[in-house]
């Protein structure tokens, strides 16, 4: 067995393990549903849904050709660390005692702000997925046959995902509330956002050049410009 494949399996598998893992930890969530707040039931019906609309693009793109990657250490530490704050780590503290010294109290308005920025956040998110189509990537990536997505969503704003995951993570320490499950998405999508997105633009000028450009001048990074 060479290296390449070699680290292919080792990949392969930690994700195994990794997807046995948060399944383990979603089910006794489930099971532990009446020990915590309100607003957790209602984060594990979007996390079901997150997961129900992204599964099927993750699987169908995996045959995408790649032909220019950003994959440095930090991109790596930086998935890595939304993973951990955006599922893993909200399922382990729904699933288990674990965290519980690490608890906060919030009046029910709050949770309710919380739950209701669930519908725009599965919406955008939704959107972002359709409208890309095989020109997503979970990792910064262009593929072959890559084309500058403009419609859709995309007509008014460049980053309609990531403002989705805005309104997640926000609402997220809302529904959830534990400053390990809940509250550490914050800091840890606030730092995907100013380290990551100016490399996944530069990786769109380096592809699209002058069309890149002028899309920008049209459209907004997180909400649709004003006309003029």
């Amino acid at each position: 067995m060479d290296g390449k494949n070699g680290r292919s399996m080792m990949t392969g598998l930690l994700a195994l393990v990794t997807a046995l893992a948060a399944l383990s930890l979603f089910l006794a969530a489930v099971w532990r549903w009446h020990d915590n707040d309100w607003g957790a039931s209602i984060w594990l019906v979007a996390f079901v849904a997150m997961t129900v609309i992204r599964t099927p693009h993750s699987l169908r793109n995996r045959a995408n050709v790649v032909v220019d990657a950003d994959k440095d250490i930090v991109e790596k530490l930086l998935l890595t660390a939304m993973f951990l704050a955006m599922m893993l780590l909200p399922l382990c503290h729904l699933g288990t005692p674990l965290f519980r010294f690490a608890d906060y109290s919030l009046p029910d308005w709050a949770t309710a702000i919380g739950a209701v920025l669930q519908g725009p956040f599965l919406w955008l998110f939704w959107r972002s997925h359709a409208d890309l189509g095989r020109n997503w990537s979970p990792g910064l990536e262009v593929r072959e046959d890559h084309r500058l997505v403009t419609g859709g969503i995309y007509a008014s704003m460049r980053n309609p995902m990531y403002a989705a995951i805005w309104l997640s993570a926000l609402a997220q320490p809302l529904l959830i509330h534990n400053w390990i499950g809940g509250a550490l998405v914050v800091p840890a999508f606030a730092a995907m956002w100013f380290l990551r997105v100016p490399n996944e633009e530069a990786l769109m000028r380096r592809r699209f050049g002058a069309e890149w450009d002028a899309y920008c001048l049209r459209a907004g990074r997180l909400w649709p410009k004003r006309p003029g």
